[in-house]
């Protein structure tokens, strides 16, 4: 058994070949970039217009002659001469040597003949060659996470396609003679399964779309056929159930004969210690303890920091801060504790009810306190680590 850092530890160390895949760029929403994208073209290209009004070449005067107009995508350049001006629109093209643009509110036009009451400044309301982005910058760094935003921004730069870290495929076993699918009848002995479908859900909230199902019944040939499928077929194996010691766990067993390498098998801490993680040629494979508190405890704590990896996340792991509890705790037994809590400001409640059954009390939460080994109490009014859960 080992410390809860080991296994740390030993996930942040396990080497692993990222998904690289070039995609449309409508289809990259929220997945990360592979590469740097650099700009082939100024934004904007030629100087525009940021208003609706008249482009004028200044002169000592207050009258300008109008010769022409520009809409947006027109191609036409006009050359001015001092005092002239032409109609122009937002977008369009400002002709190069125009030097200010006069809003259309602050104009008295007369047939070709406007007069400006106003100051003028040099240069108002003129994009630049080149302000938003220079042709041969970096338009995104490696590693950016593709918004909306993102995308229109690089759609207006003329890019169709961008290298992606792409999702890992997953599996998700589940285990147990006792389960039945929510909707059936209820009969004796039964319990609705639900640890699929919640991992499924925490899957899909990291935009992870290929996941596929299995349930396997607690038999040996069917459990390693299972897995040996799962492994050949997907870059993460989740297994929940039938990895602790009991006369009808027979997942380790199976895991072993299909040759899985083990880097670690049961960790010190409560809920989830009988939790291991391995690799079978480059597949990562988790088997999580039945238990649905423990099973997603485990989940945010290891697997979600594999998964960030994969999908090129620098900053892996929920977010760490520190809170002030709200009533005295006293620790039962050695082990480190992931314990289900209530962040409200500055505070931490840790709730009643933490079980490793208990889902209840993890669907009203909203944090995991964290007490190390070597704690064995902490009086009310003392900071603890606390864990942010997603919402």
């Amino acid at each position: 058994m080992i410390s809860v850092s080991m296994a740390l530890s030993i996930i942040s160390k396990t080497p692993f070949t990222p998904n690289l895949r070039t995609l449309l760029l409508k289809d990259a929403n929220g997945l990360l970039l592979a590469e740097d994208i650099i700009s082939n073209i100024h934004m904007p290209p030629f100087k525009q217009s940021a208003m609706d009004g008249y482009a004028l070449l200044l002169h000592n005067k207050n009258s300008y002659q109008i010769v022409g107009e520009v809409k947006a995508g027109d191609a036409v350049n006009y050359s001015l001469e001092p005092g002239q001006g032409i109609r122009i629109f937002t977008g369009a093209r400002v002709p190069d040597n125009a030097n200010t643009i006069v809003i259309q509110e602050k104009v008295n036009r007369s047939e070709n003949t406007i007069t400006i009451d106003s100051e003028i400044h040099l240069n108002q309301n003129i994009r630049a060659v080149g302000e938003q982005i220079k042709k041969g910058d970096i338009a995104l760094t490696k590693g950016t996470k593709l918004t909306p935003a993102g995308i229109g921004f690089l759609a207006g730069l003329g890019v169709t396609e961008v290298k992606v870290y792409v999702p890992p495929t997953v599996a998700i076993i589940t285990t147990g003679n006792e389960l039945i699918t929510p909707g059936e009848e209820l009969k004796e002995g039964k319990i609705y399964e639900s640890n699929s479908l919640q991992l499924e859900t925490v899957l899909q909230q990291l935009h992870i779309k290929q996941i596929t199902n299995y349930v396997v019944q607690d038999e040996y040939e069917s459990t390693k056929e299972t897995i040996q499928q799962a492994i050949n077929n997907n870059d993460l194996v989740l297994i929940s159930g039938g990895i602790s010691v009991g006369d009808y766990d027979f997942v380790k067993e199976a895991l072993s004969e299909l040759h899985t390498e083990e880097l670690f098998y049961k960790i010190k801490q409560k809920p989830g210690k009988p939790l291991f993680f391995g690799t079978n040629n480059k597949t990562m494979i988790f088997a999580l303890p039945g238990n649905p508190a423990s099973s997603l405890t485990c989940f945010y704590i290891y697997v979600l920091p594999i998964i960030q990896k994969m999908m090129g996340i620098t900053a892996i792991g929920l977010n760490r801060t520190t809170k002030l509890i709200t009533k005295d705790f006293v620790k039962k037994g050695d082990r480190a504790q992931f314990l289900k809590a209530k962040v409200s400001g500055e505070t931490v409640e840790i709730l009643e009810g933490q079980s490793s059954a208990m889902l209840y009390t993890y669907a009203i939460a909203n944090a995991l306190v964290y007490i190390a080994e070597n704690v064995d109490s902490i009086e009310k009014g003392n900071t603890v680590e606390t864990i942010l859960l997603p919402q």
